[in-house]
Order: structure tokens, then sequence, then C-alpha cells
């Protein structure tokens, strides 16, 4: 059986039914722009096995579809947008910018730890308590909530004693149990059509894409880089499709780096429900100083497999009539990579994050849990994580809208709390 569950902030284009709301803050919209190319791999990838659909999320995702995304009229609507600009000048909300929280502020007594408000910095003025007369939300994400826990004093005792912290609550789990889809960027150089390379490589192309989106609110500038997404089984024994690809109609060396000067394609491959585990560890004392970020991407031979068979099923995809015309040739990972190893070696050439890490604060009642089920930290009164460290098992999709109904969740489970 199938449960779905409808956000509550959702605010869907077509209107609410039976898999999606229309009475929410997070607008949801269809893509404003058009690529050959994109539209000829979706063919592509349906006389591979992964036949077109009109839409994910309202089934197990297998098939092939645009991507629907955050946007109000061409423009993005991000979170920030959504559900704190309405509300930015209540009495009762304080927006602190360019602050850095440095740790909690914890008070113990007879009936344990009680988080009772945060340090912060703000540029360079000496630190600062802010206190809190209920609790403590700790929001800040899979890497920087586990290291505010650590530099608080919450986490692995073992650690505590390297850095030289008492330790205040022994959560070994904290900063434990990283999880997040890496994607295998492969690159197709292309012909006979135009991609987003040569536009914006050029100054008629740039002029252009400005004057369409000021005077029309379409084209280049509306759309997030991955346009077009399939999700298909790397092999038969899974249960539900354990692969995703972001399909973009650009390519580049790294993100940051400009796009190529040649027409080409990336289609990105990832494994939605990865085996190998990370962690997120706190280095120093130091507060601004970047925690060690372990992904450990690839360390289970499960993965792999998922690796080699997402590698050789973009083949499949890039070899099929449909894309013949446009006479696609492969530039990376190259053709000359063939056997198990080479394709291995690609993989972690070409891998990169998604921007999804999960899990680092999981929610369960095991000994390595870190919140419970109303995401109060155990052991320590006061203390909730509401955010996507919460997660013990990373979705299998994007984690943008599992992280907003975690919100939601927290939200009530606060509200209810406080009678």
């Amino acid at each position: 059986m199938m449960c779905f569950l409808i956000s509550a902030s959702e605010n869907y284009q077509h209107g609410a039914d039976e898999f999606h709301g229309d009475q929410g803050e997070l607008r949801v919209e269809e893509r404003r722009v058009n690529w050959e190319i994109l539209d000829a791999w979706q063919e592509a990838a349906a006389q591979t096995g992964i036949p077109k659909i009109k839409e994910f999320n309202t089934g197990d995702n297998f098939g092939n579809a645009y991507f629907q995304m955050n946007q109000r009229k061409g423009v993005r609507w991000s979170a920030s947008k959504a559900f704190l600009r309405p509300i930015q000048h209540r009495p009762n909300l304080t927006v602190m910018t360019h602050t850095h929280v440095q740790k909690l502020a914890l008070e113990t007594d007879a009936n344990g730890p009680r988080a009772t408000g945060v340090w912060i910095t703000k540029g360079r003025d000496a630190p600062s308590l802010v206190t809190a007369s209920r609790e403590v939300i700790l929001a800040a994400g899979a890497v920087a909530s586990p290291q505010i826990l650590q530099l608080s004093g919450i986490g692995d005792p073992a650690l505590m004693q390297q850095l030289g912290r008492d330790s205040a609550v022994d959560l070994p789990g904290v900063g434990q149990n990283l999880q997040d889809h890496l994607q295998i960027r492969s690159i197709y150089k292309v012909s006979n059509t135009t991609t987003l390379n040569p536009r914006v490589n050029s100054l008629v192309g740039k002029a252009l894409m400005g004057l369409e989106y000021l005077l029309f609110k379409t084209g280049p500038l509306t759309m997030p880089p991955s346009q077009l997404g399939a999700f298909a089984k790397s092999d038969e024994a899974q249960p539900t499709p354990n692969m995703e690809w972001h399909v973009q109609p650009l390519s580049l060396d790294q993100f940051g780096s400009p796009l190529h000067r040649f027409n080409a394609i990336t289609p990105s491959v990832c494994n939605l429900r990865p085996a190998s585990r990370g962690a997120i560890t706190a280095q120093s004392l130091d507060p601004l100083a970047a925690p060690k970020i372990n992904l450990n991407y690839l360390s289970n031979p499960a993965d792999e497999a998922v690796a080699l068979a997402g590698l050789r099923m973009t083949r499949r995809i890039m070899k099929a009539k449909a894309l013949a015309r446009f006479l696609p040739e492969e530039w990376k990972p190259g053709p000359e990579r063939q056997s198990d190893a080479e394709l291995l070696d690609a993989a972690r050439d070409l891998g990169t994050t998604i921007f999804h890490p999960v899990g680092t604060c999981k929610m369960g009642s095991d000994s390595a849990a870190v919140v419970d089920d109303r995401l109060m930290v155990h052991g320590c009164k006061g203390l909730r994580v509401i955010d996507a460290a919460i997660m013990p098992l990373i979705t299998s999709g994007n984690t943008n809208a599992p992280t907003v109904m975690i919100a939601e969740k927290g939200a009530q489970f606060i509200i209810e709390d406080a009678g």
C-alpha cells in the first residue's frame, strides 16, 4: 500500500487534488522554458524503458517528466519568500543577520541538563547570550546542527575529550549517519541544436535572455539548472526506483566554473538509497572553524553497483534513436572507459554532492538516535532539532519538500507542547 501526505505548505499551480494542496505558502509551478534537446532526451529515456509520465509525486516516481519548481510567475519562490518575508515585521520576531551561533547555553539541575539559550557573536562584537523562555530550536542543517551540539558538549564523550570540552549529554550519534545523494555528472557534446552554453558565452545571447525575462518572465533566466528528471531501478530486485537523473541543458567542469563553449548536456544520475554513511565532526572549539565533513561516498559495494548501473543506463539512453540526430558524443567519462574498474574511477572523478545532506541528528529510540519522535534532543530538556538532520534515512528523491514537511510537523509539536 502506498500512502501520500499532502503538505499544508504547498500552493500548487493547478489546484488541490488527492496529491497536492493549494492553500499553503510555498508556490509550485511548471517550467517556463523549453529545450529541444531535453524533449529528445525524454523520448530517448522512454525508448529505453523509462516511460514518460505527467509529473512526479503521484506514485513511486518511476518514469521521466519535467520537474515542477518553487516559482511564482518565473521568480524563484524560496522558503524565505514563502514563510519569513510575509511576517518579518511582527513585533514578536527578531531577525539577526551576520550573526554566528557559538554554542548553546545549558543549565543542569536535579532533572538533568536544559537548554536555556544560545551564545552568539555579531560582527566584531563580544559574545552575547540570547535566552529562551520556553525552548531552543536548532535548525542549522545537517552540517551545522551537529557541530553546534558538539561545541555545546552534546555528543560522543570521546570527541568531547579530544576537543577539551566537558561532556554535557552523552549522545554518540551526534554527527554520525551522514547521507547524501552522490550525483555522477556525465557530459555529452551535442550538435544540430542549441543549449545554454553558447547563449551564456555570447553577449547577444545574454542580452536576449535578459530581455525575454524582463518582458515575459520566461526563458533560461527562470530555470534551475535541472529541468528534466527520471526515476528508475538499478536492478529488478529493487522494490521501487533507486536512481534519479537530473538532466541539464548545459555543462561545466565543476560548480562555479564557466559553462563550456561547446553545446552539451549533463545527464547526472544519483543513487537515491545510498548504503554508505559519513560523519560531521567538530575539529576545534572555535565556532568559526569548519567541521570535518566526511561523506564517505561509494564506500559500500552496493553503492558501487548502483553507480555502475547508472552510468551504463545513461549511455543506453544517449544511444537511443530519439537523440541520434543530435550526434551525442560522450565527453565525460569518455568512451574509452568500459570496465567496471574504469567506470568506478570515473564515478569518483565525476561524482559531486547534489546538496542533499541529511541524517546527522537522526530521529529514533536506539543508541545512535539524537532526537525523539517529537524532535526533542534525548537527554536534554528544552532543546529541539528541526531540519534535515533528523532524517533516519535519506528520502528516495529530492529533500527540499520533505524538509519543509519536517518544519511543519516541528511547528505543530512546538504549539502542542506549549499548551
